[in-house]
């Protein structure tokens, strides 16, 4: 296994367009975060300390040195998005510290309230349909 635990949530998970940059990670399977925060989402998706409204689901993946450097690099880590660390669970009960980019700049758009990106992309495009 790789050297480094990230938890994502939005649109680096598998069926979107960052995903690729995970490609040789390995995924460790469906998490969801231990404590609860804001996400909120305008095309791209956030997660902010702002309110604890409710867990955020995502996946958690084992990413080398250089996969992390991509990863700062893309989501603009320390300026943009800061990286963190976090306790995430997994759907039987295993707890594990792993990294998440959190981004209070960008606090007041679309309010997820079950923090679940993949469903409110997933139920946006069948209303629009």
């Amino acid at each position: 296994m790789q050297g480094h635990l990230i938890f994502v949530y939005g649109t680096l998970m598998k069926g979107f367009g960052n995903h690729g940059f995970l490609t040789g990670s390995d995924f460790l399977g469906d998490f969801e975060t231990q404590e609860k925060y804001q996400l909120s989402a305008d095309g791209i998706p956030f997660v902010s300390r702002q309110r604890e409204l409710s867990t955020i689901k995502g996946e958690l993946y084992a990413v080398d040195d250089g996969t992390l450097f991509q990863l700062d690099a893309l989501e603009g880590h320390p300026n943009w998005y800061k990286r963190e660390l976090i306790n995430v669970i997994s759907e039987d009960g295993f707890i594990v510290q792993a990294w998440i980019y959190f981004n209070e700049k960008n606090v007041g758009r679309k309010i997820i309230n079950d923090g679940d990106y993949r469903y409110h992309i997933r139920a946006h495009r069948f209303a629009v349909n």
